[in-house]
């Protein structure tokens, strides 16, 4: 109570000790505040940016050791158990409903730890290992998008005065955004097809191109949202970029399906891609500078891959 009052009081008389917005100001007050760069000078922009880097430091080693500890407990017998359990449906009458019972099941495990991506990291050697499918996965993981949202939900809940009706649409807008898109592409099997299709591409690619990974990530969550809202501030531009994307996807999906199906109706040229450049429709130019480097080779053996067989004590036959 008496730092309080003394703390109230020194704001009242010229600033708060965490709004200090330089080094000088900082020492001024570092009777007062005891946090970890106190005493070393630095403004709120170097210190933001070293916490920043430390935690996210800390976030990668701790799901590196849940990963790895998984992986070490899952063996044997419990693997079988595993296995036989998550990837058997419910009984006839309402098989139908086992998806989105799984569903609730991601939900409630997100909302218990907090962390979506905690769940779905802890899961995702599972289904490496073959102990969980990729189908069962998947409406685990669409369960855990609905669950990561409670917590926006109760912070929302917990804010007080004129914004609490701003923060609370905030928090339900991101709820129904997760609810909506599990309604287009879950109810309708057709629909459940293409995003474990695009995994099951994606885990193909990455598993020849190690950096494949990596360039995934930095061009989907980087620098593609970086183009589309430069091209925002010119709207027309914008539409003729959107136009060209949805034509170039357009022109691939049917030639790929002319070629499968009914290849002798089109000029020889188009029977196959070879008539682009190589760096256009092949990943190997690539491949022959980037592997090059430390963190994207692949190793001889792969022994990152463990058999099932190994993962459950299954027996298997000699040649």
């Amino acid at each position: 109570k008496q730092w309080y009052q003394r703390r109230v009081a020194i704001t009242a008389g010229i600033s708060k000790c965490g709004g200090a917005r330089n080094a000088s100001m900082m020492k001024a007050c570092d009777d007062k505040c005891g946090y970890l760069f106190a005493q070393a000078g630095l403004g709120d922009t170097t210190t933001g940016v070293i916490l920043l880097i430390a935690s996210l430091i800390l976030l990668c080693v701790c799901l590196t050791t849940l990963v790895k500890t998984l992986q070490s407990l899952l063996l044997g017998r419990m693997a079988q158990t595993l296995k036989k359990h998550i990837n058997s449906d419910l009984p006839y009458p309402v098989s139908w409903l086992t998806g989105y019972l799984f569903i609730l099941v991601g939900t409630g495990m997100t909302i218990l730890v907090q962390s979506s991506s905690v769940f779905t990291s802890a899961l995702t050697p599972l289904v490496g290992l073959g102990v969980i499918s990729l189908d069962r996965m998947y409406p685990l993981t669409l369960g855990s998008n609905i669950g990561t949202t409670c917590t926006a939900v109760l912070a929302a809940l917990a804010a007080t005065g004129d914004k609490r009706s701003v923060t609370i649409q905030v928090a339900i807008s991101h709820l129904l955004f997760n609810i909506f898109g599990i309604l287009v592409f879950y109810p309708v099997p057709f629909m459940r097809t293409i995003p474990i299709n695009f995994a099951k591409m994606l885990g193909n690619t990455t598993a020849d191109y190690r950096w494949f990974a990596i360039l995934y990530l930095i061009v989907v969550f980087l620098l593609l949202p970086m183009l589309f809202i430069a091209l925002s501030f010119s709207l027309p531009l914008l539409y003729v970029v959107i136009t060209l994307i949805i034509a170039a996807v357009l022109f691939i999906t049917i030639l790929n399906i002319l070629q499968d199906k009914i290849p002798e109706k089109l000029p020889e040229f188009l029977r196959t891609w070879d008539f682009l450049p190589k760096p256009m429709r092949s990943l190997e130019p690539y491949d022959s500078v980037l592997s090059k480097l430390i963190c994207c080779r692949k190793s001889v053996d792969d022994a990152d891959v463990i058999p099932l067989s190994v993962v459950t004590g299954a027996k298997t036959n000699p040649v």
